[in-house]
Order: structure tokens, then sequence, then C-alpha cells
């Protein structure tokens, strides 16, 4: 096969630490001569980056597969390949149910992305889904934005909530070291990049597994010393760290986001019910009223400061006074944004096999109730900024009306004003906030 008319396409399914596989394993068929394109039905090469957080999105897999498979049928040069964590959860089955798949490849395998193809190549079918030391990343990520990027931090996670699948399709914890994240960052700045995102599944156990104590005892690696270490790289106006766990979240590290001007006041903190007994259920490992307490902690350091956060409703055994308690908790807070979910049993977790899951009805009810109640919270938060003067990164043209440029406030709050892209791509400009939603806000530069 000629070697530089190869085309690829990637679809990818679910989180952020996702859309960053992605990118790395972009870059990687860039580096293989690889050329992207936007079409599935024309790529020489299909690669599907899964999630298994939810059903529909392991069911999506299963029918975007199906009509390539009918492809490869047909052409057999066609090279199919799934990643990420149905990948991993499904590893060999995923080959007895498509058996033209050429490649099955867990999270953690996304850096060997060529030696796997290459094998491919040599005419085997691969599953690599075995745990693996994950490799120093060095290929250089085809990023999506020219203006933000994603800088993975710490890869896996040692938590065991009852619900979630994570460890076992990411891993146990990997720290990567603050000399390997702070090159990476610099390279970003150098290339323009305005904005960093630092990811963790569960972030705020970032170098717990590194070596190395303070002389008062403190473990040295953590991310609030990762944020003060990487904080000056010269190009990058913005930080932002996502996903944080409630166990872990200290007030050391809500001073240093006061106190680093780079840092965005904006926490996502996922606190997946209100209720004690169901928290306990998740294996969660706080209270309700903990989590309050992180909230209060956050707001009398940064008043302003912008909340998200993730909640499951329906969870096996939640009773309508249980779950009653979790729509208390998002009155009470205000969330500028929460992203909620029915439960859906994983494999291989244990919640899935409790005899007490509740009857999609009543999963459906409680969404459609708590998500009525985070609209109505939404808009009073957006109220805020009206006739406010913000700041926002300049990352796009709004699709739907081409005269205007879209970007974030630091509180990640979506922002549309008229504007010519061309010229204010990557600027931070000052917006005068005329109209509020729910989720956005409309201006016009000052």
């Amino acid at each position: 096969m000629d070697k530089t008319s190869k085309k690829y396409n990637i679809v990818t399914f679910g989180c952020q630490m996702n859309k960053a596989d992605s990118e790395r394993m972009a870059g990687i068929l860039e580096e293989m001569d690889f050329q992207w394109t936007a079409e599935p039905e024309s790529a020489d090469l299909v690669l599907y980056n899964t999630c298994t957080i939810r059903d529909n999105a392991e069911q999506k897999v299963y029918s975007y597969l199906g009509r390539q498979a009918k492809r490869k049928q047909k052409d057999p040069n066609l090279t199919l390949v799934v990643a990420g964590c149905v990948a991993q959860q499904e590893g060999e089955k995923l080959l007895r149910r498509v058996p033209e798949l050429d490649l099955v490849m867990g999270p953690q395998h996304a850096n060997r992305l060529e030696d796997l193809l290459q094998q491919v190549f040599d005419g085997n079918q691969v599953v690599a889904t075995e745990p693996i030391h994950i490799m120093e990343d060095i290929t250089k990520p085809r990023r999506d934005s020219k203006v933000t990027a994603w800088v993975n931090i710490i890869y896996g996670c040692n938590e065991r909530c009852s619900y979630c699948v994570v460890p076992n399709v990411r891993g146990t914890e990997q720290s990567r070291t603050p000399e390997a994240i702070l090159a990476e960052m610099r390279e970003l700045g150098k290339q323009g990049y305005k904005e960093i995102t630092l990811l963790g599944q569960n972030i705020d156990a970032y170098g717990r597994d590194l070596p190395g104590s303070t002389p008062e005892g403190r473990h040295k690696h953590t991310l609030t010393d990762l944020l003060y270490y990487v904080h000056d790289v010269p190009g990058v106006e913005r930080i932002r760290f996502a996903t944080s766990h409630p166990r872990y979240f200290t007030e050391r590290l809500i001073k240093a986001c006061q106190e680093l001007p780079k840092v965005c006041e904006h926490f996502h903190i996922p606190f997946q019910s209100g209720d004690n007994d169901i928290l306990k259920a998740m294996k969660r490992g706080y209270t309700h009223e903990k989590y309050r307490r992180i909230i209060d902690t956050i707001r009398q350091y940064m008043p302003d400061a912008a909340i998200s956060a993730d909640a499951i409703v329906g969870f096996p055994g939640e009773t309508e006074s249980q779950f009653q308690n979790t729509l208390k908790l998002t009155e009470d807070i205000s969330f500028d944004m929460l992203n909620t979910a029915a439960y859906s049993p994983r494999p291989g977790t244990p919640a899935a096999l409790w005899d007490n899951q509740l009857s999609e009805e009543v999963k459906s009810d409680r969404l459609q109730r708590i998500n009525h109640l985070v609209g109505i919270k939404a808009e009073e938060r957006s109220r805020r900024y009206l006739g406010r003067i913000e700041s926002v990164l300049v990352e796009d043209i709004n699709q739907k009306d081409t005269t205007q440029v879209m970007g974030r406030t630091r509180g990640n709050r979506l922002t549309f004003f008229p504007g010519n892209i061309e010229e204010l791509k990557g600027k931070i400009v000052k917006v005068k906030i005329t109209e509020t939603r729910p989720f956005s806000l409309t201006g016009e530069i000052v």
C-alpha cells in the first residue's frame, strides 16, 4: 500500500482523558505519515477511542463498528482499531463479536500505537490490554485546538467507587514527574497555547506515588506543589485542573488557587450523591457535610469562584428521600454547571451485581427532575455576570452565527460576542456581558 496516501479518522467518546489520548494517538499517526480525514468512509485506518461510563456509549461503538466491519469485508486493506476503556474491559470478547477488528488496545497503550500497528501490518490481530508501565510520552499530541491544551499529570485511579469501572480499565495511579510536565507545558507555551488544563482521573492524588517528603514530614509532590512549580511557564496565561475528589481536596490547594494569578477560579468536584448512606454504598469516602465544607471554604477564599460537579441519580437502593437529599445539595450549593447521569451498571463493578437496582422509569424520572433544577440554578448563577466586564479567552468562531466569536471566562462560562476570529483567536479580551443564559453568555468587546 502506498504509504503517502494513507488517511486516518479518530472518533472519540467520553471524558477529557480520552480526548487527550486521541490527540496523542493522532500525533503518532501523523508521524507515521497518515493524514487526517473528517470522513471515516474514506479513511484507511479508523480508530474508535471508547468510553464505558454509560451504556449508550458502548452501544454506539458497536453500531459504528458494524458499518466499518462491512466495509472491511470489501476492502481488506482497511485497518480497524478500538482503543480506550471499552477495549480494556471487553478485550478479546470484542474480537469475537467483531472478528474484522485488527487491534484492540487499552488506554495505557496509547503511546505504543506505532509498535502495535507495526504488528498489525505484519499480519497479526493484536489485543493489548495487559497492565503495563506507561512509557513517558515523547510524541507531540496533535491538539484539536490551537488555544487550549490538555496535559495529563496522573494516569489511573486507586479509588474503588462501587459503580466505577475506571480503576479496572485505566490501572493504578501513576504520576508523571514534575519535570516532564513542566517540559511539556513549556513546549506548549512556545507553540502559542494560552490555556492548559492539567488532567487526572483523580487529580488530587497527584504525586502520592512519587518518592520524597519535606523536612516537616509533608509529601513534597502534591497537586498544590505542582501548581506553584509550573505556574510561570512563559506564554501560558491560564491554568485549570480536573477532576478533583472531595476526599483529598485541601485548604492548602484552595489557597494556592487564590494566590496564583494564572490558576482559574473554577473547580470541578464531583459529589455524586447528597445522601450519606448512598455515598457510603458508592464507597466515596466522604459525607455530604464534608463536601459542603469544601465548597464553603472555596467561597470564603474566592466568593465568585465557579463550581461544577457530577451527580448520579437512581443508584441501586436509592429511595425517594435519599434522592431528595441530592436535590437539596444541588439547591443549596447552586452549581454553575452539573453533569448528571442516571446510574447504569458497569460490568465488573460491585454495584452492578446488587439486587436492589431501580427501574428505568424511576431513574429517568429522577434524571429529568434533577436536570430541571440544574437549569434553574445555572441560570441564577449566570445572572451575576450581567453588566459585568469579563476576561474571555477567544477560542473559535460561533458556528451558529459566524459574525460572532466564542471563548470562556475564567469561571469557564461559554461567552459569545461579535468579532473577527482572524484578529482575536488566542487573545484574552475584555467583554461586557449583555445577556445571560443557563450555560452561556453574550456580550460585546469593551
